[in-house]
């Protein structure tokens, strides 16, 4: 579905990426996972195209990711980030309908896809009329939630979805999205610092740092076949969120 092959991109004197490959698998969560600065954000905004590799190249399907075709491949990505990324002066409707409105959607198709969205997200109707500073943060993420499915993508990125929620909200928000990756069926990718997170939602876990991929499995892999000292380091440092996650 969604391939980088050798990617590259440097800030001033920092590498962000370091010739990095990596395959996406349709249907399936890749959680991209590290500490801070490890590059999964940099990553994730590559396979979008919002921002370019120094070298190397992303394909989506069978098209190369490029400043020409970007724009064409992000109606068929879904893209959503910390606290929903809302604009602040359109309520919840319009924020949900804004590229649909843009491709010239008519209102009664809009209608009728964002009542779809409201009871997949589990949204209250009538809180689309509310402007973002009106809404909880979990409410906000989830019209950020129906904005991205809005055109029915192939493919979800959602970068750190959750991490700006309170333990209560997060958990709730957990469940719901596990239950509408499955039900859609969709091909995601989630960036997350929560090894607990990672092993909730992931089918397939890639650990980075430094701009590299250090292993690439499931969460058993991780834990229990560790290629190095970081990997084990990594996952000592999440041993409470795991336990629970096993229990």
């Amino acid at each position: 579905m969604l391939s980088v092959h050798n990617i590259s991109k440097i800030y001033d004197d920092r590498t962000a990426l370091d010739a990095l490959t990596l395959t996406v698998q349709t249907a399936r969560t890749t959680v991209l996972i590290g500490p801070s600065g490890c590059g999964k954000s940099t990553l994730i905004r590559i396979m979008i195209g919002l921002i370019l590799p120094d070298t190397g190249h992303i394909r989506f399907e069978n098209t190369e990711v490029t400043p020409e075709t970007a724009l064409q491949l992000r109606h068929r990505m879904g893209y959503v980030i910390q606290d929903g990324g809302l604009f602040p002066h359109l309520n919840g409707y319009d924020n949900v309908a804004l590229m649909a409105r843009y491709l010239g959607w008519a209102e009664d198709r809009l209608a009728v896809r964002i009542h779809e969205l409201t009871e997949l997200t589990r949204f209250p109707e009538d809180g689309l009329g509310r402007y973002p500073v009106q809404l909880s943060g979990g409410q906000r993420q989830r019209v950020g939630l129906m904005r991205a499915l809005m055109l029915d993508p192939d493919v979800l990125l959602l970068d750190e979805p959750l991490g700006a929620l309170d333990p209560i909200i997060q958990a709730d928000l957990q469940d719901d999205l596990r239950d509408i990756f499955r039900t859609l069926g969709k091909t995601v990718v989630m960036v997350t610092h929560d090894m607990g997170e990672a092993g909730f939602f992931g089918d397939e876990i890639v650990l980075m740092q430094d701009g590299k991929i250090i292993q690439q499995g499931t969460l058993h892999d991780l834990v229990h076949d560790p290629v190095d000292d970081f990997v084990i380091r990594f996952i000592n440092a999440h041993r409470g969120p795991l336990d629970v996650l096993k229990d």
